[in-house]
């Protein structure tokens, strides 16, 4: 009986040491995975500056107080201006001059002007990139002589004053232009109006109700079933690489009654008259028939009195002759 405890007892010893054995094995053991490697994204490349590769020069002489030069740009461009003054006569050897740019002072273009050749000369660049470069520029030499550059986008042609018309139910067409001789914008935009802000319409998204039509100097929008909340004001935009030219126009839709109102308004006008007529002589002539019923009372009362009289009379006779 010892010896079988003896023996159970050396193999449970056996047991525990051999699983302490593996525990160790398993604390030790680390598991190795392969380093994560992490694909780089695609790099953007940096976007290039825009630069104007485009210079313009405009030379102007000055031979009174005044002058105004328009200049068209369509894309990004670099503008040396030059203003020529020969002087109001008095040909001091040097004075004053300046730049402004919609009549705001650029403070850094003041210079002190030299008199070469019997000439004042006031040069300066300017690099019209987009629509907030635009606008006018003046060189001033002194607080008189002004030279004005009046730098913008191509004005569309037509301009319409009167607003187009049409009725509830019906389709309209409205046309912009750009006059030929002028360069080809590069596409189309129309607005329309809605409070303070220009809404630009998606012709694509608005299958149903806009059609727009883009034909090189041309453009056209037509609109689908007409209804009084399409009214406003329209506006057709020539997109250049610049600026927008803008141009508009107004759409009144109107019912079918809507023609008719002033003639209404005079059958109305027409219809009291009438009546008014006919009331007054209503009026008119029931004083006529009450005046004649009060004459032919007076005739019947008088014709009355004198037949008394008469029969009185001769009653008075009778007697006498009886007498």
């Amino acid at each position: 009986m010892s010896v079988s405890c003896l023996h159970f007892s050396s193999q449970l010893l056996l047991l525990l040491s051999f699983h302490r054995h593996v525990n160790t094995i398993s604390e030790n053991t680390t598991s190795i995975t392969e380093p994560r490697v992490e694909t780089p994204a695609p790099k953007t490349p940096p976007l290039a500056p825009l630069i104007p590769t485009q210079t313009a020069q405009r030379n102007v002489l000055l031979t009174g107080e005044n002058h105004t030069e328009e200049i068209e740009v369509v894309n990004p461009v670099v503008l040396n201006l030059e203003c020529i003054w020969p002087g109001n006569g008095k040909r001091l050897p040097n004075i004053t001059g300046y730049w402004t740019k919609d009549g705001q002072t650029i403070e850094t273009s003041y210079s002190n002007i030299q008199l070469e050749n019997d000439l004042y000369r006031l040069i300066r660049e300017f690099t019209i990139m987009n629509e907030d470069d635009l606008g006018n520029y003046s060189c001033l030499f002194g607080p008189k002589a002004k030279v004005k550059f009046i730098v913008a986008a191509p004005h569309l042609g037509e301009v319409r004053d009167k607003p187009i018309v049409s009725y509830v139910g019906d389709s309209v067409v409205m046309v912009c232009k750009m006059d030929e001789k002028k360069p080809q914008p590069i596409s189309w935009n129309w607005y329309i109006q809605n409070g303070t802000n220009k809404v630009q319409i998606e012709s694509d998204s608005n299958a149903h109700k806009y059609k727009i039509t883009k034909d090189g100097n041309k453009t056209k929008l037509l609109v689908y079933n007409l209804t009084e909340s399409d009214s406003g004001v329209y506006y057709c935009g020539a997109v250049y690489a610049v600026a927008i030219s803008m141009g508009y126009m107004q759409l009144r839709v109107i019912t079918y009654y809507e023609p008719l109102k002033p003639f209404m308004g005079i059958l109305a006008e027409v219809v009291i008259l009438v009546a008014v007529i006919l009331l007054y002589e209503k009026i008119g002539s029931r004083k006529h028939g009450e005046s004649a019923g009060t004459e032919e009372n007076k005739d019947e009362t008088n014709n009355l009195s004198h037949r008394d009289n008469d029969v009185a009379v001769a009653h008075s006779s009778t007697r006498q002759r009886k007498v």
